[in-house]
């Protein structure tokens, strides 16, 4: 590939990087939508869904990263990442996962039930989460 056209990608939380490699293309999900960007994409910065981060790394490969919100700046090939938290497809333990989801519905449940909004839309989250985390373990 020529210079121009791989994009770097990386993927950092609070707890440090994620996620480094060269790409072809990276795929995220933002409030308005999915976008995906190329190499010589304009500058662009945009908050992310609780979703995966698909890095298309060449035509026969694909890595798919967990993230739960946070934002992307991509600028001059570099597609940066931040996220409240992520996990790489490998390092997603799937019992550990559907434990969150089980524990979620209890939650939202409970919240139901006392009308504590709170509590509701935290539980909500912690749910979208968890299937989130879920899903890209299986693919």
């Amino acid at each position: 590939m020529a210079e121009d056209s791989v994009l770097t990608v990386s993927i950092v939380t609070p707890d440090g990087s994620v996620y480094d490699n060269n790409a072809e293309m990276i795929i995220v999900k933002t409030p308005s939508g999915e976008m995906g960007i190329l190499p010589n994409h304009i500058p662009v910065i945009a908050s992310l869904d609780i979703d995966a981060v698909r890095v298309k790394v060449n035509d026969n490969e694909e890595d798919e990263i967990a993230v739960s919100g946070g934002f992307i700046e991509f600028s001059k090939n570099v597609a940066t990442v931040v996220a409240n938290a992520a996990e790489c497809q490998e390092d997603i333990d799937e019992n550990r996962a559907q434990a969150a989801k089980k524990r979620a519905e209890q939650m939202i449940s409970t919240a139901k039930q006392t009308h504590n909004v709170d509590e509701l839309k935290r539980s909500e989250i912690a749910l979208r989460r968890a299937i989130n985390r879920i899903n890209i373990s299986k693919h």
